[in-house]
């Protein structure tokens, strides 16, 4: 019964999920007329989507971490029909160097890539998946707000992080490439899903991180600083990883959650992840953990000295014990606290068990009340949702429970969850295909 009364907070009513919803709304709105939000609603100037014109050779780099890729892909009739695919490690001194020893790093690498595939001199367009919080003047814009994850470089923050790269590319003056898209990993998931699945409108990322994008009345944005060419519809990148940085959900914040907090890098800031994203769901169920031992409700009260290490509990963790609550087995609990040097009864077994599956359950209930808000703003009859990362790949569970709540909060949409695997690498040539055929299109309406 004690242990009940202690995690009861981590257990969401049906009215507390529809609230959220409702507030994710009103944010959304707000974020699209340029008012204070914690959502920013950034227009991405992607007016459509593949229509099936698209044909012909095209370049993508992506950029998000420690290794990068640059991909040669060709595209026939809207649909992928060949891939060449290259790794590359960052460099720490490009990381933490200036800005300039980055892009001229970015660009040599772009160059060998270019030569070996004999397209140096083809002045092919390239598409620019840049995963960090940006802000766009035109899809061919990009502006770094700030670096995240390990990345430092000097004089790029407040910069254009396209002519930064154009130039570095100028400066060799042995390849011709012209950077026509730039987006994030969010926006190059839902575009790899419309290869897919032509129904795709929202994109997901629940990994690491977590954010949203979708397909939004192009009236809705008062944001718009490149030139209106009759847009019916414009993809948006929400960013909702800072739902509720304001505090308009703080009403769902634990005791639990408020040490996740204490203990991240970015305090006060991105609320939403640290209740949903791999990044942070590891940390929550190892802090309830060690706050259940020190009640003598867990493991005899003798916690090991790995368990009080923050950060120790990977979320990977908790997608393997899950595992076991949908397999009725222990196997990959007791192998996991066996890890840990903890000493536990069977009854220890499945009070571990319970945490993951009440934090996992959160945070699927999290995610549909914003899903199903998607679907209902949108307003189309049928919907299908990119998503892509380690979480929604590897959590036993997460998948069904999306699919059932949003069914709950949604009933008068027909919609289907679609894994679409390497967005930003194919999505960016996606978008560079996209921007090509507009650019011809505006061309002849001039």
């Amino acid at each position: 019964l004690q242990l009940e009364e202690i995690l009861q907070c981590l257990r969401l009513t049906g009215e507390t999920v529809i609230k959220v919803g409702e507030i994710f709304l009103q944010e959304m709105k707000k974020g699209m007329k340029d008012e204070p939000s914690s959502l920013l609603m950034e227009n991405t100037y992607v007016p459509e989507l593949l229509n099936g014109t698209e044909s012909g050779s095209y370049l993508a780099l992506d950029l998000g971490g420690t290794n990068f890729r640059i991909l040669l892909v060709e595209i026939l009739s809207g649909a992928l029909v060949r891939e060449k695919v290259k790794k590359f490690e960052m460099k720490e001194e490009a990381r933490l160097g200036s800005g300039l020893e980055l892009f001229d790093f970015l660009a040599q690498c772009i160059s060998e890539f270019a030569h070996e595939h004999d397209v140096a001199d083809k002045n092919l367009p390239m598409g620019f998946t840049f995963s960090f919080p940006m802000h766009h003047k035109s899809i061919h814009n990009g502006i770094l707000r700030n670096w995240t994850k390990s990345f430092a470089a000097s004089n790029v923050e407040g910069n254009d992080v396209v002519i930064m790269l154009q130039e570095a590319i100028e400066r060799r003056g042995d390849v011709k490439i012209r950077i026509n898209a730039i987006l994030n990993d969010t926006t190059g998931t839902l575009l790899q899903g419309c290869l897919i699945d032509p129904r795709t409108r929202v994109g997901m990322i629940l990994g690491t991180g977590t954010n949203a994008c979708y397909m939004e009345r192009a009236d809705s944005i008062s944001h718009w600083e490149s030139e209106r060419h009759g847009e019916k519809e414009v993809l948006i990148n929400i960013e909702w990883g800072a739902f509720g940085d304001n505090g308009v959900i703080d009403f769902i914040k634990t005791f639990f959650d408020k040490q996740v907090d204490n203990n991240s890098l970015y305090l006060n800031s991105f609320s939403f992840e640290k209740y949903i994203s791999g990044m942070y769901l590891g940390e929550l169920v190892r802090i309830i953990l060690v706050h259940l031992t020190n009640n003598r409700l867990l493991f005899n009260g003798k916690l090991s000295k790995k368990i009080q290490e923050k950060s120790s509990f990977k979320s990977y963790l908790v997608s393997l014990i899950e595992v076991d609550s949908v397999e009725n087995t222990t196997i990959n609990t007791e192998k996991v606290l066996k890890d840990f040097n903890l000493k536990y009864s069977m009854d220890d077994i499945k009070t571990v068990k319970y945490v993951c599956e009440l934090t996992s359950l959160r945070a699927a209930l999290l995610i549909s009340a914003c899903l199903s808000t998607l679907l209902q703003q949108m307003d189309k009859p049928d919907v299908t949702i990119a998503v892509d990362g380690s979480l929604y790949e590897f959590h036993p569970r997460i998948k069904i429970w999306i699919n059932k709540f949003v069914q709950i909060l949604a009933p008068s949409y027909e919609f289907r969850l679609l894994q679409a695997e390497d967005g930003s690498g194919k999505g960016a040539a996606i978008a560079s295909a996209i921007a090509l055929r507009l650019q011809k299109s505006y061309a002849q309406e001039a």
